[in-house]
């Protein structure tokens, strides 16, 4: 019986849920950033290149005999897949300066300063006291 109870208070920790919780998000940006990918960057990219797909790239080891198929190295997927990760990760690092860009604005907006507190008013009253005697 103790082992159960020692696996729920594992599993209902708060790092642990708090990782399944960044896990979910980041799965979710993850598909966010595909989308923008494969949806918004790769288009315009793909006209630039002539479309260009190099996942069809391969080297025949052994021809199709039969019913047997052919033996080949795809190098294209490989080389196609390195393609989108690099360009993957530069769109996730330009949304990343993005997002730290406007928490540096929010840092940097000036705070509405604070009403004085009674003894500010109150050093403030005698300070003026004092130079009025002078």
């Amino acid at each position: 019986m103790s082992m159960i109870k020692d696996f729920k208070k594992f599993a209902v920790k708060g790092n642990v849920v708090d990782m399944a919780a960044g896990i979910v998000i980041g799965v979710a940006f993850g598909k966010i950033i595909t989308a923008l990918v494969s949806g918004v960057i790769m288009p315009p990219i793909g006209v630039l290149l002539g479309g260009v797909n190099f996942s069809d790239l391969a080297i025949v080891i052994k021809e199709a005999v039969g019913e047997a198929p052919a033996v080949v190295i795809s190098y294209g997927a490989f080389i196609q897949t390195i393609v989108d990760f690099t360009i993957i990760a530069f769109v996730i690092f330009m949304v990343v300066i993005g997002i730290n860009k406007l928490k540096k604005k929010e840092e940097e907006a000036p705070e509405t300063p604070s009403p004085p507190s009674k003894e500010e008013m109150l050093l403030t009253e005698i300070r003026d006291l004092l130079k009025s005697k002078s």
